[in-house]
C-alpha cells in the first residue's frame, strides 16, 4: 500500500495540531513531539506539520513563507458538496482563511482555503459519474 505524507511548515505547532484535528485529522502521538506532529486523515494520507526550524533540517533550500509564497496546493476529496461546505466552516472557525471563492463546475465543487500558517488546502467533491467517466459523461447524464 502506498501512503502519502505531506509536510507543512508551521510557526505554532500546538495551533496546527488543534486546527487539523478540528477538521477531522487524528494526531498520531507515536510520531508527534516538540518538532513535528503527525496527523492522520485515513490509512493512507498523513500530514506532517513541522516547525520551520525542523523542516529546514530536511533541505538545503530556504523554507518559503506560505503567507506570501504558494509552492503546493494540497487537495482532499469529501463525500458530498455538503461535506465541502461543512469543512469550509470548520476551516474558518479554526483560524484558517479563504484562499479563493468556492468553485462550482456542476460535476465538481471545490473550496480553496489556507491554514493559519498560510498553507493552501483545497477540499472538493466530484460527482461519481464524472469521476469515473469524465465531465462529459456527467453533462450528458444531466441533459
Amino acid at each position: 500500500m502506498t501512503q502519502i505524507f505531506v509536510n507543512f511548515p508551521t510557526t505554532d505547532l500546538n495551533r496546527s495540531k488543534e486546527f487539523y484535528a478540528s477538521l477531522g485529522a487524528e494526531v498520531v502521538p507515536e510520531f508527534t513531539d516538540e518538532n513535528a506532529a503527525c496527523l492522520k486523515w485515513d490509512e493512507s494520507i498523513f500530514f506532517m506539520v513541522l516547525t520551520r526550524e525542523y523542516l529546514a533540517t530536511f533541505t538545503d533550500k530556504p523554507i518559503a513563507d506560505p503567507h506570501s509564497t504558494a509552492q503546493v496546493l494540497t487537495a482532499l476529496s469529501r463525500e458530498s458538496r455538503e461535506d465541502v461546505d461543512a469543512t469550509r466552516a470548520k476551516v474558518l472557525d479554526g483560524g484558517g482563511s479563504e484562499n479563493k471563492e468556492p468553485q462550482d463546475y456542476g460535476f465538481m465543487y471545490s473550496i480553496s482555503m489556507a491554514d493559519p500558517d498560510g498553507n493552501i488546502l483545497e477540499f472538493m467533491w466530484m460527482d461519481p459519474v464524472a469521476a469515473e467517466q469524465g465531465p462529459e459523461a456527467y453533462t450528458a447524464e444531466q441533459s
